[in-house]
């Protein structure tokens, strides 16, 4: 089954914001966490979950938002905000 245009460019902005997480992820990892790509919605949010130890860190509130959600929408300017999913 064909994709139609609106879920192909929804699938070309989460690839790009996945290459902005990139950048993210080996500062993440060092600390035992991790950010993983929810889904991207129709009010150009991109939801993610952290993980590891990520989840329950005291800090993670400045990890989204100096971090994560600054990388992704510099990178995808398309996505105007980045909001986070308990697990």
């Amino acid at each position: 089954m064909m994709m139609s245009a609106v879920e192909t460019h929804k699938e070309q902005l989460i690839a790009r914001a996945e290459t902005a997480l990139n950048t993210m992820r080996p500062y993440l990892e060092k600390d035992g966490g991790n950010v993983e790509v929810v889904d991207f919605d129709e009010e150009s949010t991109l939801w993610v979950r952290l993980v590891g130890a990520c989840e329950t860190c005291p800090q993670s509130f400045m990890t989204m938002k100096a971090g994560i959600e600054q990388a992704v929408i510099n990178a995808v300017p398309e996505i105007l905000a980045v909001k986070s999913v308990a697990k």
